[in-house]
């Protein structure tokens, strides 16, 4: 279902709410993911289908309102936020070829755009092995996919906000997907209060029943949606929301979820929402400011979805080889 955001092809709503079908698809169940030119993996967790109520009754959050029902498609979920140690290889061509077989980039995958070269370092000193890849635009998260997906023939994107809510709260209805007790919640997130006020490993916290770690707290993360503050009104006389999405037709702001280590526990609730915003790349000097850096959000990453059923090879090209939206 998509009631905002329509200007886009139906085809680009297709890589995003692929119908469960196992014809000719692997088994759907946890699986690790093999970079083998590069030495490199990660793991996805299998998500079952289902259905959910998405938002907050309790919460004084307007665009968290109404409650609704949604239906979502089963797909697959990366176990952890994606680190600097997968998402490094792609953002600078050397750091790829020395984790190469053959000390060579492939030309297929040299040909995925590459993110400018960052003026400062992105890890802002938070740490970088095993610590979460941070301060990538929306437009740098999908060219990242689209470089996994040249590396694997995979189709990884990002997670619709729908999708996002579901796999964290992972079957629950309370306030945190742990339940409502907000002093329990320093097991299971990095945030203000246990931050020290930057990122930490991820997977050192407990993981939400699904086996999803961090998805609150240490990072918060992108998902595909156009960011509407009256975005659940449209749902609150449909009985049943289908895989709903706001696809993205403007910069800003795109949505953003589970809050990160600088954040108190109220914005690590499931439900809660946060819109990006241009004054992420004040620090940026150039004109027009990058497509690629958020320089003041080095609290922003990203986690990888991928559909049961692959998309077409168009359907893939699509959702991929969308053009930057200059910045102002």
């Amino acid at each position: 279902m998509i009631l905002k955001g329509m200007k886009r092809s139906a085809l680009l709503f297709a890589c995003l709410s692929i119908s469960w079908s196992t014809q000719g698809q692997q088994k759907h169940a946890r699986y690790t993911q093999q970079i083998k030119d590069l030495n490199l993996e990660f793991s996805m967790e299998a998500i079952p289908g289902g259905a959910y109520t998405m938002g907050s009754a309790s919460s004084d959050k307007a665009d968290e309102k109404p409650i609704h029902q949604v239906k979502i498609d089963p797909f697959w979920m990366s176990t952890y936020e994606v680190t600097w140690d997968l998402y490094e290889p792609f953002v600078y061509k050397d750091v790829e070829e020395s984790k190469a077989k053959d000390g060579r980039v492939a030309a297929e995958v040299d040909a995925v755009t590459r993110p400018t070269k960052p003026y400062l370092d992105m890890t802002f000193g938070m740490g970088k092995e095993g610590h979460p890849a941070i301060g990538m635009t929306h437009y740098n998260a999908l060219q990242f996919c689209k470089w996994l997906y040249t590396h694997t023939g995979i189709f990884y994107r990002l997670p619709t906000e729908a999708e996002w809510e579901y796999a964290c709260r992972a079957g629950t209805t309370t306030t945190y997907y742990f339940g409502d007790d907000e002093g329990a919640l320093v097991d299971y997130a990095w945030y203000a209060k246990n931050s020290d006020e930057q990122t930490a490993k991820v997977g050192v916290k407990k993981p939400n029943a699904w086996g999803l770690y961090d998805m609150l707290g240490n990072v918060a993360e992108w998902t595909y949606d156009q960011y509407y503050a009256d975005f659940y009104q449209q749902f609150a006389k449909v009985k049943v929301a289908d895989n709903p999405v706001a696809v993205p037709t403007k910069l800003y702001p795109h949505v953003v979820r589970g809050g990160a280590y600088r954040d108190d526990a109220s914005a690590l609730r499931s439900a809660a929402r946060m819109p990006s915003d241009p004054e992420w790349k004040q620090l940026d000097p150039q004109i027009p400011k990058s497509n690629w850096w958020f320089p003041d959000a080095p609290f922003v990453g990203l986690r990888l979805v991928r559909p049961v059923k692959q998309p077409s090879a168009a359907e893939i090209k699509l959702y991929y080889d969308q053009e930057p939206i200059k910045d102002f």
